[in-house]
């Protein structure tokens, strides 16, 4: 396998989002940039940080590049934008939002990128959905399957596939 390893989170909560996250992966997966991209099976999540609105579905893709993170950024954006991301409220309803959640063990600490993503370890959404497609990766001196444990008494459900 060439490259590092990367991870993107995908969630949404406005229209068919298990569709919406699926188109996602397929236009992350068919860029040159990255390659070999697994997408998890697909979670039902309440909202973070804001918790008046919809659930939302969640997902992370598993994958490799040897592309810059800024560059994987710059995917992750461009294919939100047109997919028809609009960004009006902080944590508020989306149909898509990809973040790039690590690359390897890089550290990057830049006005527009932070990684690893500072809050995954924070968020169920994320951890559950890692957990299946890297149970033994560390995140932050603890595996991915330990970190999903912290949040088993949230309401999450994987969904069928």
């Amino acid at each position: 396998m060439s490259g590092h390893e990367i991870a993107f989170g995908l969630g949404g909560n406005i229209g068919d989002t298990a569709a919406v996250i699926r188109e996602a992966h397929a236009r992350l997966a068919a860029s040159p940039l990255v390659h070999d991209l697994t997408l998890s099976p697909l979670w039902r999540t309440p909202p973070w940080g804001k918790t008046d609105q919809d659930w939302f579905v969640n997902a992370v893709a598993v994958g490799h590049s040897s592309a810059p993170p800024q560059d994987l950024l710059a995917l992750a954006l461009g294919i939100e934008a047109a997919m028809g991301r609009v960004r009006n409220e902080l944590w508020g309803p989306r149909r898509i939002d990809i973040d790039l959640l690590y690359v390897d063990d890089l550290t990057v600490n830049t006005a527009g990128l932070t990684l690893p993503h500072p809050r995954m370890t924070e968020r169920g959404f994320v951890m559950a959905p890692l957990a299946d497609l890297r149970p033994d990766r560390m995140i932050a001196g603890r595996t991915a399957r330990d970190r999903a444990g912290d949040f088993a008494a949230e309401r999450m459900e994987r969904l069928a596939s």
